[in-house]
C-alpha cells in the first residue's frame, strides 16, 4: 500500500511539474531558433473534456494534453489527436474552420516536431500570442500557462524537451470574462487560437535576457542604455557595438547581472522622411544578437507635438490587427506590407495600433516605412476597475507591450485605455496604470482616447480627471454618425481647457462600398464623404489640434454589427472595404494630408 502511494504521489508531482512563465527574451527574432508554425492538429471542445473530468475537476493524468494513444483493441481513449484536423498555425480558428466562425471556447492544438538538444544550451518555447487563456505542455508535462491575448509569452522548456521526437500540446480557450481585459463587451472579433509565431529559440545557459539602446532623454548625442542577462551573473563580458556610428564598447556585468553604458555618437535621426535604423550587435562569447534600432527624440511643449525638435502634425489612421481581403487575425510581413502601404498611400506618418498590441512584425515593418505608432492595451469600454485581478492582468499587459517593443523608435505613444466612463474607481485604475507606464518607460509620450460631453449651445467639452497622467490630449468623436448631422458639425464649437497638444484619435461614420446615393443617405459613400469633409472642417478649428487617426482604415469583423445586406458582421467605418476597394473618404483624407503636410514642411 505504501508502495502505490508513492508511485501516486510520484506520478501527480511529475504530471504538475509547472514551470514559470520566464521574462521574454528580448528581440527573439535575432535568436537562433527554429519555427513551430505550420500545420497543428486540433480539437475543438466546448464542454473542456480535455481538461475537466465529469465532476469537473482538473485532471491531472488522461487529459488532451498527454496525447495518449491506445496501446491495444481493449484500450478505451475517446480522443486522437493525430488523426484530428489540421490548422495552420499562426492563425484564427474563427476564419480556418466555418463550423468554428462564432466558436468561443476551447480548443486544443497538437505540434510534433523533432529536435535536437545542444549542451549548454536553453531551449525556449515562445509564443507570439494566443487568445486568451492559453495553457501549455510539452511531452505531456505542462510547462506554464498565460493570460492575455495580444501579448508573447514564453518558458524554459530544457528540461522537458528531448533529442529526437517531441510534441507540444497547448489548450487555448477564448471565452469572454467579465473581469478579463477586455471584458465580456468589444467591438471588434474574438479571434481565438494561436495568432502570431511559435517558435524554440536556442540560448546559452547565461543569455542576454533583454537591453535597452536609445538616445539619452534631453540629449542629442549620447546614446545610453543596458544589457540584463538572465541571472545574476557578475563579471561577464558583454560588447556593444554600432559599426555605422564607429562605436563599441566592452561591458562587465554587476552582481544583478546587468551592465550599463553611454556612447557619444552623432547619430542621423529617425523621421517618417527618412527612416534611418542602424546595425547593432550585441556580442557575448558564447552568443550574438543583431538588431536594427533607430534614434530620435519625441516630446511636447505647449500644445505642440515634437519629433527631433521641430513641430509635426501626425497625419494618422487607426488601424485594426485583422489582415486584408477578409483574411482574419493579421500576423505576417505580407499582412503588415499591404495594411502600412494603404497609410502612406493616404498620405500617412503615423498610424494608431487599435486596440491591443499588435504583433511585433507590424511594428517593425512601421519603422522601416517611416511611420510613427500609438500602441495600445485593451482597456476599453467598461473594466472590472475595483478588482484587483483585473488591474495586475492590465498592468502585465501594459508591462508586455513596453518591455518587448521599448527599443522600437517608431513607437512614440503609449495608450492606457480607450472611452472609458469617468469614476473615482477609474481614475484610480488608470492613474496607476499611467505611472507605471512611466516607471518602465519615460522617454516616449503617454496618452488614453478619451470622450467628449456634449454641452449647450453645440459646445463640446473635454473634462476628463486623467489630463493630469497624460502627455497628450486624445479623444473619439462621432458628429454626423452617432450625433448630430454632417450639416451641424459647421456649428459645433470645442472647450478643451488643458495646455497639451490635442490628438483625434477617432472619428468617422460607415459606407458599405459601392453602394451610392444621396450624401444625406446613410450606409453610402457619398454621405461617408461628406462626414469626412464636415468634420475636417470641423476639427481644422480645435486650437492644439495635432494629429488624427480616423476610424478606420479598413472594414473589420464585429458581432456587434448585424445590419444584413449591410453589415453581415462587418464594422463598416473602413476608409478601404474588406477586399482592398477604397472608398470616396479615402480620398478626402488624402487631400487633407497632402495640404497637411505642405503646411509643416515650410
Amino acid at each position: 500500500m505504501r508502495r502505490i502511494l508513492t508511485g501516486l504521489v510520484s506520478l501527480f508531482i511529475l504530471n504538475n511539474l509547472c514551470a514559470k512563465e520566464i521574462p521574454l527574451v528580448s528581440n527573439i527574432y535575432g535568436r537562433q531558433s527554429i519555427s513551430l508554425n505550420g500545420k497543428w492538429n486540433y480539437i475543438a471542445d466546448p464542454l473542456e473534456n480535455g481538461y475537466y473530468d465529469y465532476r469537473l475537476k482538473p485532471f491531472t493524468t488522461n487529459g488532451f494534453f498527454e496525447n495518449k494513444k491506445a496501446q491495444s483493441p481493449s484500450d478505451l481513449v475517446e480522443y486522437n489527436l493525430d488523426n484530428s484536423p489540421l490548422m495552420n498555425i499562426p492563425g484564427d480558428w474563427n476564419m480556418r474552420d466555418a463550423n468554428l466562425f462564432i466558436y468561443e471556447g476551447t480548443v486544443w492544438f497538437k505540434k510534433d516536431f523533432k529536435y535536437t538538444k545542444k549542451a549548454g544550451q536553453r531551449d525556449i518555447l515562445y509564443f507570439g500570442a494566443a487568445n486568451y487563456d492559453a495553457k501549455v505542455y510539452v511531452n505531456g508535462q505542462k510547462v506554464g500557462e498565460h493570460v492575455g491575448g495580444y501579448t508573447p509569452f514564453n518558458f524554459d522548456i530544457t528540461d522537458v524537451v528531448k533529442n529526437g521526437d517531441n510534441f507540444v500540446v497547448v489548450k487555448v480557450d477564448n471565452k469572454r470574462a467579465k473581469d478579463n481585459v477586455p471584458t465580456v463587451n468589444m467591438d471588434w472579433w474574438n479571434y481565438g487560437g494561436i495568432t502570431r509565431d511559435v517558435m524554440v529559440a536556442q540560448v546559452p545557459d547565461t543569455y542576454v535576457e533583454d537591453y535597452s539602446i536609445q538616445l539619452k532623454k534631453g540629449s542629442q548625442n549620447i546614446i545610453e542604455g543596458w544589457i540584463q542577462l538572465n541571472s545574476q551573473t557578475s563579471g561577464q563580458s558583454v560588447i556593444v557595438e554600432i559599426p555605422e556610428l564607429k562605436v563599441k564598447q566592452q561591458l562587465t556585468t554587476d552582481n544583478q547581472g546587468k551592465a550599463s553604458f553611454e556612447l557619444k555618437a552623432k547619430p542621423i535621426f529617425w523621421s517618417p522622411e527618412n527612416p534611418k535604423l542602424y546595425e547593432v550587435t550585441i556580442n557575448k562569447f558564447d552568443e550574438q544578437i543583431n538588431d536594427q534600432i533607430g534614434f530620435r527624440t519625441i516630446e511636447t511643449k505647449d500644445k505642440q507635438i515634437l519629433l527631433n525638435g521641430k513641430q509635426i502634425f501626425l497625419r494618422g489612421i487607426s488601424i485594426h490587427e485583422e489582415a486584408p481581403y477578409e483574411r482574419g487575425r493579421a500576423w505576417s510581413k505580407e499582412d503588415a506590407a499591404i495594411l502600412l502601404t494603404w497609410a502612406k498611400e493616404m498620405g500617412c506618418n503615423y498610424v494608431r495600433l487599435a486596440h491591443y498590441p499588435h504583433n511585433e512584425t507590424m511594428v517593425r515593418e512601421a519603422e522601416k516605412m517611416g511611420l510613427m505608432v500609438w500602441s495600445e492595451i485593451p482597456v476599453y469600454w467598461t473594466i472590472s476597475w475595483e478588482n484587483q485581478n483585473t488591474y495586475e492582468n492590465a498592468e502585465r499587459q501594459l508591462h508586455d507591450m513596453i518591455y518587448r517593443d521599448k527599443n522600437r523608435c517608431s513607437i512614440i505613444i503609449w495608450s492606457i485605455a480607450n472611452e472609458t466612463p469617468h469614476s473615482d474607481a477609474r481614475d484610480k485604475f488608470l492613474g496607476n496604470l499611467s505611472k507605471y507606464a512611466r516607471q518602465q518607460d519615460n522617454s516616449r509620450l503617454i496618452s488614453m482616447a478619451m470622450e467628449v460631453t456634449k454641452a449647450p449651445d453645440n459646445m463640446n467639452k473635454l473634462t476628463d480627471n486623467m489630463n493630469e497622467y497624460v502627455d497628450v490630449i486624445s479623444f473619439n468623436q462621432y458628429i454626423g454618425w452617432y450625433r448630430a448631422s454632417n450639416e451641424e458639425a459647421r456649428l459645433m464649437k470645442w472647450d478643451i481647457p488643458y495646455n497639451k497638444p490635442v490628438i483625434i484619435s477617432e472619428f468617422g461614420g460607415s459606407a458599405q462600398q459601392g453602394l451610392h446615393g444621396d450624401k444625406t443617405e446613410r450606409w453610402t459613400e457619398e454621405y461617408q464623404e461628406e462626414l469626412y469633409i464636415r468634420n475636417l472642417e470641423m476639427l481644422d478649428k480645435i486650437d492644439g489640434l495635432s494629429g488624427l487617426s480616423p476610424w478606420i482604415l479598413v472594414d473589420f469583423r464585429s458581432p456587434r454589427r448585424q445590419l444584413p445586406g449591410i453589415q453581415d458582421f462587418f464594422n463598416r467605418k473602413g476608409l478601404i472595404s474588406s477586399w482592398g476597394i477604397k472608398k470616396k473618404a479615402f480620398y478626402v483624407m488624402q487631400d487633407y494630408y497632402k495640404k497637411k503636410k505642405a503646411e509643416y514642411t515650410k
